[in-house]
This record gives structure tokens, sequence and C-alpha cells, in this order.
């Protein structure tokens, strides 16, 4: 089996990183290149400044370039932001042979993926929830079923064309065509789920600097998908204000001193800071900083409940929630989140990593890392999806094994 690269570049508020890796032989993934460079002119998901946003996407591939040797020329990018929005919709076929095949399947997809879309938005993912054959529902996957009508439930992800537009034209600018987006939980879910935990109905939070990406996985799929526009930026923000701090220095004070629960902190604690207008340094209590951040990091999780409930699914998820991204990291954000969401909490990052990989075991990197991980899965049917056109085994016939098939369909590509 010849090896195959493949290119993930998440565009986050806090950071762009390029991550360049190869499939070995066993199907592990080894990180050949890393460039990692602090995001500008993108905000809460959004390109706000073009030219700000191009250099970082450029410097981070440039290092990742010189990292590992290779040239890229497409990768995996992916999304977030308040303007990603999903549904649901089924499509209905009759089954052309009298037994479902992989074109009944597709075109099941495509019947699905047949609703009216405003003009200015564009389709991300279309995935499949589970499908019925002459009545028969709670199917999960047809093929080599005897029937003669078949519908399928799918979860429609889009997003405003115009944004993705401009995220398209920022990574161009590096000579790097986008092969597909992929939305921040979908690609996080890669990486930090187990299959008990897809099975059974878990949460998978990605909570950015700029953007707190959730997406619910009941049965192995893709069951409801939300973005907010609220992150650790806010928590820095809020430090800012409430303590008159510039932001560079509010972010340090919250990495070093954080903690999201003031019942954790002793009371007579400090520590010293130099506000504005104040000449000598003065010391600040750490449960009145502990107060800050408590109150945002609860508004958090209440929106996430406010959204699981309006979801309805609120009632099949035993597996409770998996936290990642960056601001999961902060002392005493697992226990807050599990007092308001009323459910087991958990935090995961990347693991089980080969190569490069220094930097990337923290929760910050779960998209990074999910990213790689469905370039994988991708390449195996489509090998277009990887860097550099090396063949995989398998991927150039006409002839994919059945398996990857259904892993493809699962989270099939619009």
């Amino acid at each position: 089996m010849e090896d195959s690269i493949i290119v993930g570049i998440d565009l986050g508020t806090t950071k762009v990183c390029t991550l360049v890796a190869r499939v070995e032989e066993n199907g592990r993934i080894r990180i050949l290149g890393v460039g990692i460079e602090p995001s500008q002119g993108i905000r809460k998901g959004a390109v706000v400044d073009l030219a700000a946003a191009s250099q970082a996407v450029r410097l981070s591939v440039d290092k990742a370039e010189r990292t590992s040797g290779l040239e890229i020329t497409s990768a995996l990018v992916s999304l977030a932001g308040s303007h990603v929005s999903s549904i649901n919709s089924r499509g209905v076929v009759g089954i052309s042979r009298q037994v479902v095949d992989d074109a009944d399947v597709l075109r099941a997809m495509e019947a699905a993926r047949a609703v009216a879309i405003p003009h200015n938005r564009e389709v991300v993912h279309v995935i499949q929830r589970g499908f019925t054959v002459d009545g028969q529902d709670g199917i999960r996957m047809p093929i080599g079923m005897h029937g003669y009508r078949m519908e399928v439930e799918a979860h429609i992800i889009t997003a405003a064309a115009a944004t993705v537009d401009n995220l398209r034209q920022v990574v161009g600018g590096s000579g790097v065509d986008v092969t597909q987006f992929v939305l921040n939980p979908l690609a996080s879910g890669e990486v930090v789920l187990t299959d008990t935990e897809r099975e059974m109905g878990v949460v998978v939070c990605d909570i950015g600097g700029g953007t707190s990406d959730m997406a619910i996985f009941i049965e192995g799929d893709v069951w409801h998908t939300m973005v907010m526009a609220v992150g650790g930026n806010h928590i820095t923000s809020d430090i800012a204000h409430g303590l008159r701090l510039p932001f560079s220095q509010a972010e340090e004070i919250k990495l070093q001193h954080g903690h999201a629960l003031t019942s954790e902190v002793a009371e007579g604690e400090t520590f010293p800071v130099k506000a504005f207008g104040e000449e000598a340094p003065v010391n600040v209590s750490r449960m009145e900083l502990a107060h800050i951040i408590e109150a945002r990091v609860e508004e958090i999780f209440s929106l996430m409940l406010q959204e699981i409930k309006r979801s309805g699914y609120d009632g099949l998820l035993p597996a409770g929630v998996v936290l990642t991204g960056g601001t999961s990291q902060l002392p005493g954000i697992r226990k807050l989140a599990s007092d308001v969401l009323g459910l087991p909490v958990r935090l995961a990052g990347p693991e089980n990593l080969r190569g490069m990989v220094d930097k990337l075991q923290s929760p910050s990197y779960s998209t990074s890392i999910g990213l790689i991980q469905w370039a994988l899965l991708m390449s195996e049917v489509d090998p277009s999806v990887a860097a550099r056109p090396i063949r995989v085994a398998g991927a150039g016939s006409k002839n994919v094994p059945l398996e990857k098939l259904k892993e493809f369909i699962k989270r099939m590509l619009p």
C-alpha cells in the first residue's frame, strides 16, 4: 500500500494550524509537518480583514511546507461561525432493481438534498441519519436489501455563501485549493468520541476563541449541529473590561490565574496587575477574577442547554457531553458544565498521535487533527482529497470496498 499525504487547515479566531500527515500501512497517521500561526483578520469564524487573514494562512502553510519538505496544493479546511445552520430533510426513491445498490443510496441522498435553500447559502454537508425500506425503519445501511421504495433521513448543513467564498479566497491566496470545508464539531468528533458514545447519544462541544460549536451524535450519526458566536475571547474581553486591562494582558491572566468556579478559589489569593491609569502594579483578588469568568462560562453553557432542549434530543444523551477546544482547558470548567447541563461531562483531546506531535496533544488541536482524520476517511474513497494524488490501495478502483462505502455515505460530501 502506497502512502497518502493529507493536509488540514484549521482557520480559527485565535490561531491558524496547518497539518501535513502521512497515512501509514497500518492505517495510523503520522504528522510530518506543522504550521501554527496566530490568527489575524478572522473573527467568530468569518473574515473581517482579507489581507491579514491571507497573510496568517500563508505563514502557517509555509511553516508546514518547510517542516514536512512537501508542497501543499490542496487541503481540507475547518468551518465555524454563526452563519452556519442546519435542517433535516427526507429523500424518497424507487429501488431500481428491487435490490438496493450504492446508486440507489446516492440517488436517495440527492433527493434529500433537493430542498429549497436560499441562493445566498451553500451546502457544506449532507449526512444520512437512517434509511427506511418498504416501511421498515431504523436501517443503518440498506445496500443488498430487497425492496421497492426507500427513504433516507438526512441532516443538511449549510453556510453563508459569501463567507465561504471569502474563506476560500483567503486559503487560495497561499496557492492552496480547498478540497472540502468541514464543520468544526464534526472534525473534532472524529478525534474525541468513542464508538460507544456515538451509539449511545453524546454532545461534542468545541469551545474555541471566537465560537462554541456543538454536534449531537445519536446511533452513530449526526442528528443536530449548531455554532454559537461566543467563546474564550469573550471571557478574556470580560476580564479586560472588569479589571481595566489590555486584552493581551487579560488573556495572560486568564491562562495563569483563571478558574471557572469561585467555590474552588481560596479567599485571600491575589496576583499583581498593571491596570490602565495605575503607575504601579496593584493586587487583584483571584476570587474577583473567578467571578468574572464564572458568569460568562455559565452563560455559554446555558445557551448550549437551550439549544440541546430546542433540538428535542435532550432525553437521548446518556453519554453526556465531551468538551474540547482551547477554552475547555480552563480549570473548573468541566464541573461547571456538568452542573449547568445536568449531564456527565468529560474533557478530551487528540490521542495516539505519531510524528511531530509535541504541541498537538492539547484539546486546542482537536479540530486540526480531526481534519486529518476526515481527510483520511475521504481519501480512501476519493483520492483527490489527498494533498498529492498518491494512490491509496482500492481508491483508484471503481469497486470500492463495501465497508469504505458505508463510511463514505455516513459522512457524505455534498
